[in-house]
């Protein structure tokens, strides 16, 4: 008997469809959260989806839930997905496979008249990149009760315009309460983003969960003032301590191995080039596998700090936790079958541990719920030169859809041919 499987041209088709959706030079894409790019790569979903009879609604925040029926309207239904949303070069994958992949599985499911006994929920997340809002994961975090959706949707971006402003101009502000839709299972597909698989020569990756993650805000105050009349000495110039900062940030990062620390975004204000700056503002990123050696490095990085404010008695030194998302362990029972269905396929798998976060990992805190990698070339993401190969993206689907015919719980005959 042969297996049930995805139509991997059509897969392949839709995301380069996708991709020209706010596309940018070097075969990237620019769908910033909530932008209008954004909005028509959802009107694009929903046109294909539209063709499959699947019903689609949204909640305030703007997460979109395209459904599937089952036969039992009592069922709580599979949710798989990931999210649109890019960053300001991004590739072609970050995020894009999981949902089109995820609309792959429903059409293949049509193609062979498979019913499931539970719904199944397409869902797209809004602003999972937390590029142009912060935090990141947004809208998951809002559908989980992680982040109160009245302090997210005041939020604002680099230009002063508010999540409220950007929901209600796109109408997402008549949506359903945020958690209406409930979940049995949360299973995400999505490209690795980092170098192991392709290393390690596996097509799938078996997520066991995700590091822990915590984001802050640091500015270094002093006085701005002309770069030619005022002598060194009388200076109260924020960027000699930026330099000790960047120093601290790099020293923890390599603490050990599985460390990760992070200097994102580097801001002088007022930014002009004959003024002496009166601030520097700057991001940290700070992430490991380890909750406990996490909180050591935020501990190293805090008392680094304070040190740091007391070598410049001239400047206010501050250091703000924007975002913490705890390290996460996902669903055993789910993770065995992702490895079960890539043996099944004669997939070369291996486990590993999310290095970048996930709406996954929102999910992760209130249904049962998995991840599923494949490896994308060189290592390389958030860049327009993110690539994975179309046999990969086949694969992931492939053990999507294994999964989605086990925890949807379709008929025996179906669920006989995958074994």
């Amino acid at each position: 008997m042969t297996k049930i499987s995805i139509n991997p041209e059509r897969l392949w088709s839709r995301l380069m469809d996708m991709s020209e959706i706010g596309e940018i030079p070097n075969n990237g894409s620019r769908r910033l959260a909530l932008s209008q790019d954004d909005v028509d790569g959802r009107e694009l979903l929903l046109a294909w989806c539209d063709s499959r009879g699947c019903r689609a609604t949204f909640d305030k925040i703007g997460n979109l839930f395209i459904r599937r029926d089952g036969t039992d309207p009592d069922a709580l239904s599979l949710a798989i997905g990931s999210h649109l949303d890019t960053q300001p070069n991004g590739g072609r994958f970050d995020g894009i496979l999981g949902v089109l992949a995820g609309l792959e599985v429903l059409e293949t499911l049509d193609d062979f008249k498979i019913r499931t006994r539970a719904p199944i929920d397409l869902v797209v997340w809004t602003n999972e990149e937390g590029a142009r809002f912060q935090p990141a994961m947004m809208g998951s975090g809002v559908y989980c009760g992680v982040l109160d959706l009245p302090s997210v949707l005041a939020t604002t971006d680099d230009q002063g315009v508010s999540v409220a402003e950007e929901t209600a101009h796109h109408g997402y502000d008549k949506g359903c309460p945020p958690g209406f839709q409930q979940f049995e299972r949360y299973v995400e597909l999505h490209i690795e983003q980092g170098p192991i698989l392709e290393m390690e020569d596996k097509a799938i990756g078996v997520v066991t969960g995700g590091q822990g993650i915590r984001w802050y805000d640091v500015t270094l105050t002093g006085e701005e003032t002309h770069a030619g009349p005022v002598p060194m000495r009388s200076r109260r110039d924020p960027v000699p301590a930026l330099a000790h900062v960047v120093e601290l940030v790099y020293r923890i990062g390599q603490k050990d191995e599985n460390a990760r620390a992070t200097i994102g975004k580097i801001e002088t204000r007022p930014g002009s080039i004959n003024v002496v700056p009166g601030q520097v503002c700057l991001s940290v990123d700070l992430r490991h596998p380890k909750e406990a050696d996490l909180v050591a490095m935020q501990e190293a990085f805090l008392n680094g700090i304070c040190n740091i404010a007391s070598e410049h008695p001239k400047l206010e030194v501050k250091a703000k936790c924007r975002w913490h998302s705890p390290v996460v362990q996902f669903d055993p029972e789910m993770v065995s079958r992702v490895r079960e269905a890539a043996n099944q396929r004669n997939l070369p798998s291996m486990e590993i541990v999310s290095g970048a976060g996930h709406d996954a990992f929102n999910l992760a805190q209130v249904v049962p719920t998995t991840m599923i990698f494949v490896p994308c070339r060189d290592g390389i993401s958030h860049n327009e030169l993110e690539y994975t190969k179309p046999e990969h993206a086949a694969a992931g689907a492939n053990v999507l859809l294994d999964l989605a015919l086990r925890f949807a719980k379709a008929n025996q005959d179906a669920l006989q041919l995958q074994e």
